[in-house]
């Protein structure tokens, strides 16, 4: 037989339903809201117990995995940052030695590209030592240069490196002229008195030359070892020396030796 609790539930349920459809709608809303509101704090309590077991579970993380995790994160963020180094360093030598390719590719003289090397500590200024030596062509007095101009010459050559003498140096006398004059006369030594390595002095030009602020030195092709027309440096300044017998000149270089990485070498 039909338990009569069961049927009486159903029932009641059923009419409650009924209420409600023909409930109005104002009365209706205001029955939702109720309902709603008594459930909100179960739901607050429900999201804080959540919460809180979240914070439990990073709580048991150990302290000494999360030190270890830190650590890791610390070398690959170092790692990065010396291989984003690495990259803008081969970066700038690549533009470079792209220069310095398209640079050989349109002068006339046969040439041989080399890698600074080394410098000497106690002439850091006045001589460099290049990766090409007897092996690929070059001898002594051979005209080093780069795209920007002329920056001294081989001086002693072995078998695989070669030393350089830089323009500057006592040694390394070039003879020039100024480009738009044709006044002559010789790169001698670093300009007296300057603290810049690009200032040489251009000594033994005649009394009356006519000279001007900026104006381009280039090799004569006098003296043999120096081809004609390479460009050396503009003039800055000159002066009237030996009671007047001749002018010297103070010339800023083209190149700059303190950061020369890459060069050529003139063929014979």
């Amino acid at each position: 037989m039909w338990k009569q609790p069961h049927w009486l539930k159903r029932g009641l349920a059923a009419g409650l339903i009924l209420l409600w459809l023909s409930l109005p709608a104002r009365f209706s809303d205001a029955v939702k809201t109720a309902v709603a509101h008594a459930y909100l704090p179960l739901m607050g309590v429900g999201a804080s117990v959540r919460s809180l077991s979240d914070r439990a579970g990073l709580a048991l993380v150990p302290r000494r995995r999360l030190l270890r995790e830190i650590e890791r994160l610390r070398e690959e963020n170092r790692q990065l940052r010396l291989q984003l180094t690495q990259a803008e360093a081969w970066r700038r030598e690549n533009v470079e030695l792209r220069r310095l390719v398209g640079w050989r590719q349109t002068n006339p003289w046969k040439s041989q590209a080399a890698r600074v090397v080394s410098r000497d500590p106690s002439d850091w200024w006045r001589t460099i030592w290049i990766d090409r030596g007897a092996k690929d062509g070059l001898k002594a007095n051979l005209p080093v240069l780069t795209p920007e101009g002329l920056a001294g010459r081989t001086w002693w050559v072995g078998l695989g490196t070669s030393q350089v003498l830089l323009l500057g140096d006592p040694k390394c006398h070039v003879a020039v002229e100024v480009r738009d004059t044709g006044e002559q006369g010789v790169l001698t030594r670093s300009a007296s008195g300057s603290m810049d390595p690009r200032l040489v002095t251009m000594g033994y030009l005649p009394p009356s030359a006519s000279l001007r602020s900026g104006q381009i030195v280039v090799t004569s092709g006098l003296g043999g070892v120096f081809p004609a027309g390479i460009p050396v440096g503009r003039i800055v300044d000159w002066r009237s020396v030996s009671y007047g017998l001749y002018t010297e000149a103070r010339v800023k270089l083209f190149v700059d030796s303190s950061r020369l990485k890459h060069v050529l070498v003139l063929l014979p």
